[in-house]
């Protein structure tokens, strides 16, 4: 089948996707031609997936590549769920991606050849970085890598509010923190140095007294979310 394809059970989400790309063809809440395309993409959550899956094994073309975007659903669980269907890969797609500055590791079936796991990095690299990892490290990426954005912006955004109540432009900065992060992490990962060293190079942490509570928040909402991914 040729083009591309997208179903959707919110028509707002579709008209607008449509309006942007209009080359594509949007159907409302009906996922059977879709399934039918020559790559399949999954890009649904972890609670509603199971049941697409049975929804559309029948419609799967024998030569077609099934790639999930979803946590949880590891490629024995998706073999399952799509009727014994073994043409699958599963990435964990991160949001700078939408400005192709993504991270996404990928995961493939054996059933895949070469050249359909180079057809597939051919779509998605398009994205950003997708280097390929073992499938039971997904859920891991998950955490650590897909969400993990989210544990910073907000932090960012509240030191460009202090910035600019010190005075700075919000141009000065945007580009000041921005520098600063892009330093700190090779400091933190290419140096060389110890974690410890790393961490004495700056005498005075304001948010020292506090540390210890964030590291926690980390260590008990990160890993029991893990546990749940894997469950």
């Amino acid at each position: 089948m040729d083009g591309i394809i997208v179903s959707d059970t919110n028509s707002d989400a579709l008209n607008g996707l449509a309006n942007a790309h209009p080359e594509i063809r949007i159907i409302h809440n009906d996922n059977r031609q879709a399934a039918a395309c020559d790559i399949v993409i999954l890009a649904v959550h972890p609670p509603v997936l199971g049941g697409i899956l049975s929804d559309i094994a029948a419609s799967l073309q024998p030569s077609a590549v099934v790639l999930s975007l979803a946590p949880k659903f590891t490629i024995s669980r998706l073999v399952s769920g799509l009727a014994g269907f073994d043409r699958i890969a599963r990435t964990i797609p991160n949001a700078p991606s939408v400005i192709n500055a993504g991270f996404n590791p990928i995961a493939f079936s054996q059933a895949l050849t070469e050249l359909d796991r180079s057809n597939i990095l051919n779509v998605v690299s398009h994205l950003g970085q997708c280097p390929v990892v073992p499938d039971e490290d997904l859920e891991a990426y998950a955490v650590v890598t897909a969400m993990g954005p989210t544990y910073f912006w907000f932090q960012w955004a509240e030191l460009l509010n202090v910035s600019k109540h010190c005075g700075l432009s919000e141009t000065d900065a945007k580009s000041g923190i921005a520098s600063m992060i892009v330093g700190a992490v090779r400091t933190m990962f290419d140096s060389g140095m110890t974690e410890d060293a790393v961490f004495d190079l700056i005498p005075v942490k304001p948010l020292n007294e506090e540390e210890g509570t964030i590291r926690s928040i980390y260590k008990s909402k990160l890993e029991s979310l893990y546990e749940k991914l894997r469950s």
